[in-house]
């Protein structure tokens, strides 16, 4: 729906009153008729059936303004003078109706939107020398009342039967959903503010700091708009069958979500981007449910900051540090937040301690108990809070899907032209994910992948292998020379060395860690670097020490302040790396050893191992071994967790290596998504750990191939081709629906040719996947997850194998197309559209069953045949 359509804020009860006025009444008998009738004839205020004076047509205008600028708020900014010409202006387009030259069927034809152009176009002086905020006021007014004179045309007795159908429909429709979407429209108390919120909010959340462009000329920051890259998200649908959607439709259709990513998966990017999508409102018709929400940004790391107690939705704007939250009206939250109109962002339930996490989860039920009808999203790390942490709230529990080989290759390219970098740089790094297996399993999240992408480019094409390396390389990078390499440095400049900025900012690294933190106030970080200077003479010598922390916060490119007077890191994956540097440095392992079941502390001990001694890394892993045999409760995750440091240890004890891979085994199979979850995490070594599909229960089979998939990596075909032939449909439709983690022929040749077809969708998320699927004779069943063109499909699909389709992207297009698949009986729409235009389905004759989402409003139904049956699913 066009935003100019729902501008003027006119309800229906206002507007079709008067609109009535406007025209002659059906005399008695009136019957129908088999031609249109001249607008012209049907107006009340000329002709021989004139009823409505000159004078009351300008009264009908005069209201009509006037409603329309109280409910926007126009009405405070508006001079008299201006709001009179408003009303003249509007008193003249309505007039123009006695002067169309066209029917009633015709003015449908036209739309309302091209109605009102014609009207306005009338006496377009009328509004010459006016502000924009009057010439708004009278398209919008023009604009609605044309698309209720319209739908007036549509209910007259006397309009064409049989006639423009589908046109009468979508107009009532359309004036449904300006009667839906005004119930968020603020009042007119609060508008003024709110337009001074959403564009806050535009201005902080509307640019990313992404890693490595700042190496270049260009900015360090990165348009929203062009940064984001439309990930996955996925989780289980009825029968456990996987479902997949993009990211940012995650509240279509729900209004709770639990969204669980690993570090640098794109939880942060995302709530950025619908709180941004949400305050310009600028929005396509999939994020239509969005529409009239006031986003709320919440990070719990800024909400719990030295220990401060959780936000009453009053503090919410001061706690984040919005200049503006004292201009907040009275009330202005509880207005919002009672009317529905909030979207709640709570970012990272992960980077408070988890000792408060219940906390946590209580002032969350309190909020959702005193105002239910919100929209809530909540992200975490997966291993933060268990299955069903939420549940009792009602949350929906998500994952974000690492991304697939085309996001990397996406990802790679917008990178490079953003950096404004050669394109051969991106060409030969794209080649280099594709052919080194150990690179395409780091590049499976965008932290790592703009990581990858600025180190290639910062070293000419060489990258270094593993993951301590890679961020080695980085600090490397970041803190010596870039500076040195542009010639940053001038004669009697700062200048600290690598060593001693690293020596500094792990200090700092380590503080939020041991404190459960990821933020720390600046006079924090002033004494620890006070400390710290007294044994860094050469360093105290160069400036106070408010100079040097202004240098670390501007040269490093590791610190940033959110707020004045704050710290944090870039990105917490390097406050866990430099973190875990500094307590191998001060031979903690004990204390190490002491917090490694408190999932905050998972990524310090692997990098802790990576940094770590042979002798210390044998230290640290029996510790962990050992803590885990003797403690029954958190025996799985300490086990887990070493099993996943040996990705990282470079040299062991081979007698160490093997009682953690022995640990490791008793985990096997696994047997719940967290256990799958947690053995994916250890990495490809785990592969060789698991079993075939022989002497396992279904579940243990599908938990199996789950843990394969989520490694992501082409080492996992071997053990994803043992379990092709179960006959299990939850094993069977995970993998299928992992085609797109993996070598696209490869697996189609060693998997998906080999997959029982029977009730199995085939999930196809490119063109080669489906070129593919016809190589190998096509298939009955479809499920598309990308936007692929009709012509594509028809393309590629083998018309008379097609028997079931599962629409999962908006294609954009209507379905005429589906015609000539003879076989097709089957049709399911799992799009997040809040509207489905089914109309055009009745030119498929060979359709049976329709399943459509239960929370879509659904257009044309009652233009499609009896004989097929309309199921809602969800």
């Amino acid at each position: 729906m066009e935003p100019v359509s729902i501008g003027a804020r006119l309800a229906s009860s206002v507007v079709v009153p008067l609109v009535k006025k406007l025209f002659v009444t059906d005399g008695p008998g009136a019957g129908l008729v088999d031609r249109p009738v001249r607008v012209s004839s049907l107006v009340s205020f000329r002709g021989e059936k004139r009823t409505l004076s000159d004078a009351e047509l300008r009264k009908i205008a005069e209201e009509l303004v006037e409603r329309a600028a109280q409910s926007t708020g126009v009405s405070e900014r508006l001079p008299s003078f201006e709001q009179h010409a408003v009303v003249n202006a509007v008193t003249h387009s309505l007039g123009s109706l006695g002067h169309l030259d066209m029917d009633d069927v015709q003015a449908v034809q036209l739309g309302h939107l091209e109605l009102s152009r014609r009207l306005r176009a009338g006496n377009q002086a009328a509004t010459l020398g006016l502000s924009s905020d009057a010439v708004l006021l009278h398209t919008n007014v023009v604009n609605t009342a044309c698309l209720h004179i319209l739908h007036f045309f549509t209910t007259r007795s006397t309009f064409v039967p049989r006639t423009l159908v589908e046109q009468s429909r979508r107009i009532e429709e359309l004036s449904s959903k300006i009667d839906m979407l005004i119930l968020r429209t603020p009042s007119p108390a609060d508008g003024s503010f709110e337009e001074r919120y959403t564009s806050y909010i535009s201005q902080k959340h509307g640019k990313l700091t992404i890693f490595g462009l700042d190496l270049s000329e260009t900015s360090g920051s990165w348009p929203l708009d062009a940064a984001y890259l439309s990930l996955e998200a996925t989780g289980t649908s009825d029968g456990d069958i996987p479902l997949l959607l993009p990211a940012e439709q995650v509240l279509a259709g729900r209004s709770r979500v639990l969204l669980r990513g690993v570090a640098g998966s794109g939880k942060t990017t995302l709530v950025q981007w619908l709180a941004v999508s949400t305050a310009r409102n600028d929005l396509d018709e999939r994020l239509l449910y969005l529409h009239g929400l006031v986003p709320f940004v919440l990070p719990m790391r800024s909400l719990t900051r030295a220990g401060a107690k959780l936000p009453a939705p009053n503090e919410f704007l001061s706690a984040v540090g919005c200049p503006i939250a004292h201009a907040q009206p009275t009330g202005w939250y509880d207005r919002v937040l009672s009317d529905g109109r909030g979207l709640m962002l709570i970012d990272g339930i992960d980077e408070m301690p988890e000792g408060e996490r219940d906390e946590a989860r209580t002032w969350l039920r309190d909020l959702i108990a005193s105002y239910p009808k919100n929209h809530w999203l909540v992200t975490s790390r997966p291993s933060a809070v268990r299955e069903h942490w939420l549940a009792g709230e009602d949350f929906t529990e998500l994952d974000l899907a690492p991304m697939s080989r085309e996001d990397v290759a996406a990802f790679i390219r917008r990178w490079h032209k953003a950096a404004g970098s050669a394109d051969a740089y991106s060409k030969e790094l794209l080649y280099a994910v594709q052919a080194k297996q150990e690179l395409a399993r780091l590049a499976t999240n965008p932290l790592m992948c703009a990581l990858i992408c600025a180190l290639h480019r910062d070293r000419r094409g060489y990258l270094p292998d593993g993951r301590k390396e890679l961020y080695d390389a980085a600090l490397s990078m970041l803190l010596s020379r870039r500076d040195r390499e542009r010639g940053i440095y001038k004669t009697g400049a700062m200048r600290i060395g690598e060593t001693h900025q690293v020596q500094l900012v792990q200090k700092l690294a380590y503080w939020l860690i041991r404190n459960g933190r990821s933020e720390m106030d600046a006079k924090d970080v002033l004494g620890l670097l006070s400390q710290a200077l007294t044994a860094m003479p050469r360093v105290a010598e160069q400036g106070t020490v408010h100079q040097i922390y202004h240098h670390l916060l501007v040269r490093s490119g590791l610190l940033i302040e959110p707020i004045e007077g704050t710290m944090q890191f870039i990105h917490r994956t390097f406050q866990d790396y430099l973190g875990a540097r500094a307590a191998v440095e001060s031979l903690d392992f004990d204390f190490l050893g002491g917090n490694a079941h408190l999932d905050q502390w998972e990524d310090v001990i692997r990098m802790a191992v990576a940094h770590a001694r042979p002798a210390e890394r044998t230290r640290l892993l029996t510790g962990l071994i050992e803590r885990g045999d003797k403690t029954k409760d958190v025996r799985h995750r300490l086990h887990l967790l070493a099993a996943a440091c040996l990705d990282d240890a470079t040299e062991l004890d081979p007698a160490v290596r093997s009682k953690v891979q022995h640990r490791a085994e008793k985990l096997i199979p696994p047997r719940s998504v967290t256990q799958a979850r947690g053995l994916a995490d250890v990495g490809p070594v785990v592969l060789e750990l698991l079993p075939g599909p022989e002497n396992l229960t279904p579940d243990e089979a599908y938990f199996t191939v789950l843990t394969a998939t989520r490694i992501g990596t082409d080492a996992a075909i071997p053990v994803l081709t043992r379990f092709r032939t179960v006959s299990d449909l939850r094993v069977r439709a995970e993998l299928a629906h992992a085609w797109s983690r993996f070598d696209t022929d490869r697996y189609a040749e060693e998997v998906i040719a080999h997959l029982d077809e029977d009730d199995l969708y085939f999930v196809v998320s490119s063109s080669r996947e489906l070129r593919t699927l016809r190589r190998l004779g096509g298939r009955s069943f479809l499920k598309v997850t990308s936007r692929l063109s009709p012509e594509e499909i028809k393309q590629f699909c083998v018309p008379d194998r097609l028997m079931g389709l599962s629409v999962a992207a908006d294609l954009r297009c209507s379905w005429e197309w589906l015609a000539p698949f003879p076989r097709l009986t089957d049709l399911t729409f799992e799009t997040p559209l809040p509207d489905i235009d089914v109309s055009s389905l009745r030119h498929v004759f060979s359709l049976r069953t329709l399943r459509l989402p239960a929370a879509a409003r659904v257009v044309g139904a009652e233009m499609l045949p009896p004989t097929l049956e309309i199921i809602r699913t969800g």
